[in-house]
């Protein structure tokens, strides 16, 4: 579709994109792109509280609109839920948004896009569970061809913003950064292994993350951190690694933790999109879900998978789980090296180049 046409420049933007983690990541692109078509506009962003680490005190966002999704499902059958939902579609009406951007693609995130009153809702035609009956204008994409992101960027150009660059500006404070660096001492070479996700699918036995922590440090000299929340403590304490920060971190500061990590190893994870986006070099272990959709972003370099004749299935259960239990460690450490080479020859480069 052409662009959209805006005789007047959008004065307050709503982007709705309340979770995850690594979506609210894939979204960051989108938020860039319209921050620099639209440089005095007001920006708020809907999120989730689990999320708000990762926009709350950002350059580019004006506000940061808290939203629990537990008072979305509780609100038809609990008098307090209802009144807060009513409170918050209420205040998002008063705010008289010029433009709403969903990236969600749910019927809770468009109706939220509706009760706003915002003249313009583009979201996806695609989108599910009716979402597409409340947006003023619809975008086509391809949920089995496109990665997420590929999607996100279409809606940006169908604003006009444009499609690239495309970047993920992240909010890493100084403050973070010294919370690392009292952590680990400063000019140390670590590996950074993250063994949680949400799907139990989706884990790499945590038996073989320990594994590679002699093979890292004879190989390549890197200390080992592990990270994550406090429900992946039991999977951390199986792995004995130089440095356990699991359940320590919050959103910030694990952004800084793989900001200065010379490898990444990690399931499919919110904390793995952070690391892809911050360009680290990175070991991406796939299962059941798809690297092409959800991988990490022209990045699939950094993928080791097993390919096997029921993968990928989406399956949050699985009888046997052949796609990563019978995936070694061999496989990861050689990729790791090719990683850390690739990194190593790229920053060669661009020495050579100053």
């Amino acid at each position: 579709m052409e662009p959209l046409h805006f005789p007047v420049p959008p004065r307050k933007i709503l982007i709705i994109k309340p979770s995850a983690i690594g979506d609210v990541v894939h979204a960051l692109p989108v938020l860039n792109l319209v921050r620099r078509k639209w440089h005095e506009a007001h920006i708020a962003w809907v999120i989730t509280p689990g999320c708000a680490g990762l926009i709350e005190n950002h350059p580019m966002v004006d506000e940061v609109i808290r939203f629990d999704r537990r008072l979305f499902a509780a609100g038809w059958r609990n008098r307090g839920a209802a009144r807060g939902l009513r409170h918050l579609m209420r205040d998002l009406n008063r705010r008289q948004f010029d433009l709403v951007i969903d990236l969600q693609g749910l019927f809770r995130s468009a109706w939220m896009a509706w009760r706003s009153g915002a003249p313009v809702r583009i979201g996806f035609a695609n989108a599910r569970e009716f979402a597409p009956l409340f947006y003023t204008h619809r975008i086509e994409s391809s949920w089995e061809n496109d990665h997420a992101i590929e999607r996100y960027l279409k809606m940006a150009a169908a604003l006009g913003c444009g499609s690239e660059p495309v970047e993920f500006p992240f909010a890493i404070s100084d403050e973070d950064r010294r919370w690392v660096d009292e952590q680990i001492p400063p000019g140390s070479r670590y590996a950074v292994m993250l063994p949680g996700t949400n799907w139990l699918t989706k884990r790499w036995p945590a038996e073989k993350f320990a594994d590679l922590v002699e093979p890292l440090r004879r190989r390549f000299g890197l200390d080992t951190v592990v990270a994550g929340g406090p429900g992946d403590a039991e999977m951390a304490a199986k792995i004995p690694a130089d440095y356990n920060l699991v359940g320590k971190t919050n959103l910030r500061t694990i952004l800084a933790l793989l900001e200065r990590a010379d490898l990444v190893i990690a399931n499919d994870s919110g904390p793995m999109h952070m690391a892809a986006a911050l360009g680290r070099p990175l070991v991406a272990l796939y299962g059941p879900t798809c690297p092409i959709r959800t991988g990490p972003f022209r990045r699939l370099d950094s993928v080791v998978r097993l390919d096997i004749p029921c993968g990928p299935c989406f399956s949050r259960t699985c009888s046997h789980q052949s796609c990563l239990q019978h995936l070694g460690i061999e496989p990861v450490l050689r990729l790791a090296e090719r990683q850390m080479n690739a990194a190593d020859k790229l920053v060669a480069l661009t020495i050579a180049g100053r």
